[in-house]
């Protein structure tokens, strides 16, 4: 039986990695010295995917892997059908939050907003009961206000020192960021076993993490 894994690259994976070795789990090679996108691991049938981070959640949904490891700034742009998500691994934290030019009110009526964001940038404004236009943007969001573009933007913020380097000030909080893993709800039931004792091995790994 094929288990399926899809990692997200970068700052997540160098995360996860810990994380799957202490619960048991290991690739046979270094990812971080080769190109592959796929790598065996020191348990029989059970693989490994390296892919782009808003990917990770389309191969789960469509079963092409069977769990993954995903922001969940990823997962709220993502539709949900398919998909479980049974643990917080605590990891890659962060906030998604609104921004703006320091100092400057945000003025009344009509706003727009630029972010990658779409879908949780729209229900946020939404339930302020904010009209908002949304530019979809895919980087260096902190541009958008100094040029005029956007009132706001939405974007994650880690220590902050990005937007003030760029004159712009964090404001609210749409929502606390860490890394998730999901499981595609139909390999859940036809490999329940051993999906269910690595999720049960990565609890416990998270666990003893976060005791220390």
């Amino acid at each position: 039986m094929q288990i399926t894994i899809a990692l997200t690259k970068g700052r997540i994976l160098k995360e996860t990695l810990p994380l799957l070795a202490a619960a048991g789990l290991e690739p046979q090679e270094d990812i971080a010295k080769s190109r592959k996108l796929i790598f065996p691991t020191n348990q029989e049938g059970v693989r490994l995917l390296i892919l782009r981070g808003s990917d990770v959640p389309t191969y789960v949904q469509h079963g092409a892997a069977d769990l993954g490891v995903a922001g969940k700034d990823t997962l709220l742009e993502h539709p949900s059908d398919g998909i479980y998500e049974p643990l917080d691994l605590g990891i890659a934290r962060c906030r998604l939050m609104t921004a703006g030019i320091s100092g400057a009110p945000l003025r009344p009526g009509r706003i727009r907003v630029a972010t990658k964001f779409v879908q949780s940038a729209r229900r946020y404004y939404a339930a302020q009961g904010r009209q908002a236009d949304i530019i979809k943007l895919y980087g260096a969001m902190e541009l958008a206000p100094l040029m005029q573009l956007a009132d706001e933007i939405v974007d994650i913020v880690d220590t902050g020192n990005t937007l003030r380097a760029n004159g712009l000030e964090a404001r609210d909080t749409i929502a606390h960021i860490s890394s998730r893993l999901i499981v595609n709800k139909a390999s859940m039931k036809m490999k329940y076993s051993p999906i269910n004792a690595l999720i049960e091995k990565l609890a416990v790994a998270v666990s003893e993490r976060d005791a220390n």
